[in-house]
């Protein structure tokens, strides 16, 4: 009992030392015109159709020249929430608001937020009627260079948005059809990059699309009841949770002592992966999980759970890859005890002849390693695919975008890489 009370005073002593993160989301609920009781939701035609690169033609400076514009959604509550979001050219920049119509205007409001700094604000947008809306609001509209401009407000921190933007579409989105993949660190981003929810929730799943991620990468770990858990810190720690008082090996807890007792850093509960996969499968259009399995042991218990849940998304004509990582040879040891594991989906981290030994989907290299063409061709040849991490630079994110003959790419900032791949020509 004694050591006990010494490692709570202790954890307390340590826990009160914790960096405070404050992320200031601003207040869009007040724009009155949003709120009219006549405006309604935009439909899957119009939002289709606005999709695409535009040209920035004022606050260049602030935002950059360009902005790829993309609708995304997830059903929270049993709601779907549809979003627009807009991915821009400097300091790591979007917006994301949701949309309505109003007497044939179409209306954008939400925020906007610089990923370089804290800098946030309310973004309040409208296209007109003359420019565009009446087209977009038909039953097919016909969209060309110069056919839609939008024109509106924006705001620092929560103060009335008196700062004129607009844009005029340009072109289509690039899409690859080899389909490339926009994979989220850690479910969405980090805690530490002042997100509003917590990396490894399920509420960073649900936000991640807004950022434009197509998939995610989340961390399993087990409980020491045998639960894996979506964590990614070896340890408990001030970084990724709440004072609370337990400290030591995430493995040292059952799975119900932490989802009693602790909670993430905006006060979500550890997931567990099962939890995770859930809300992929039921409440996002997201196509991609990579499980990056930190524990060493048996990954029996994370392959039974992986073919469930493809054959759950199968039955829901869902298109979903679920594949386990292999970051190091432990892991690779173990997945090779598998019975079955050249037939279960895996990304391998290590090696091109280790991929071919375990027969996985996609190999995945550090970005430190460069765009290596030739082997990434190497493995386009072999019928596999090749992803690279984690890439949070933006320079590096437009190298690996431009020159580069990856699948996808894995990163804490997935609206920098989104903007890069949309507008890549």
């Amino acid at each position: 009992m004694r050591r006990i009370i010494t490692i709570f005073f202790l954890s307390c002593i340590f826990l009160s030392c914790k960096k405070t993160y404050e992320v200031i989301m601003p207040d869009s609920a007040n724009w009155d015109l949003f709120n009219a009781p006549a405006a309604k939701r935009l439909n899957f035609t119009t939002r289709s159709a606005m999709e695409g690169v535009y040209t920035i033609s004022s606050s260049t400076d602030f935002f950059g020249e360009l902005v790829a514009v993309k609708w995304n959604y997830a059903i929270k509550g049993g709601d779907t929430t549809f979003h627009i979001s807009g991915f821009l050219g400097k300091d790591i920049a979007y917006f994301i608001c949701e949309g309505k119509q109003l007497n044939g205007s179409i209306l954008l409001n939400g925020y906007w937020r610089k990923m370089v700094s804290t800098e946030t604000g309310i973004i309040r947008l409208t296209i007109n009627a003359e420019d565009g809306a009446t087209n977009l609001l038909t039953a097919a509209p016909v969209v060309t260079p110069g056919s839609i401009t939008v024109k509106g407000v924006y705001g620092n921190g929560q103060s009335d948005p008196q700062l004129p933007i607009s844009f005029t579409y340009n072109r289509k989105l690039n899409h690859n059809p080899t389909q490339f993949q926009i994979v989220a660190h850690r479910s969405g981003g980090r805690t530490s990059d002042l997100l509003p929810v917590s990396e490894n929730s399920v509420e960073m799943i649900l936000k991640t699309p807004e950022f434009g991620s197509t998939g995610i990468e989340i961390d399993v770990r087990f409980t020491k009841d045998g639960v894996p858990i979506l964590y990614h810190d070896n340890k408990l720690n001030l970084r990724e949770i709440q004072k609370c008082g337990l400290i030591g090996p995430i493995e040292n807890y059952t799975y119900e002592q932490l989802s009693t007792f602790v909670r993430l850093i905006h006060g979500e509960k550890i997931p567990t992966l099962r939890e995770a996969l859930n809300a992929v499968v039921y409440q996002t259009e997201l196509s991609f999980v990579w499980l990056d399995t930190k524990y060493v042991g048996s990954l029996k218990p994370v392959a039974a759970i992986q073919k469930e849940f493809l054959q759950i998304a199968a039955a829901r004509g869902r298109k979903l890859d679920i594949l386990i990582g292999l970051p190091g040879k432990d892991q690779l040891s173990q997945f090779l005890a598998l019975p079955d594991y050249a037939n279960t989906p895996s990304l391998c981290e290590l090696s091109i002849e280790d991929v071919e030994k375990t027969n996985a989907k996609i190999w995945a290299p550090r970005f430190t390693e460069g765009t290596q063409n030739d082997q990434v061709d190497r493995i386009h040849t072999q019928g596999r695919k090749a992803f690279v991490w984690t890439v949070d630079v933006p320079e590096f994110i437009t190298r690996f975008t431009n020159e580069g003959h990856f699948d996808g790419i894995l990163s804490n900032f997935p609206s920098c890489v989104a903007f890069n791949y949309y507008v890549h020509q």
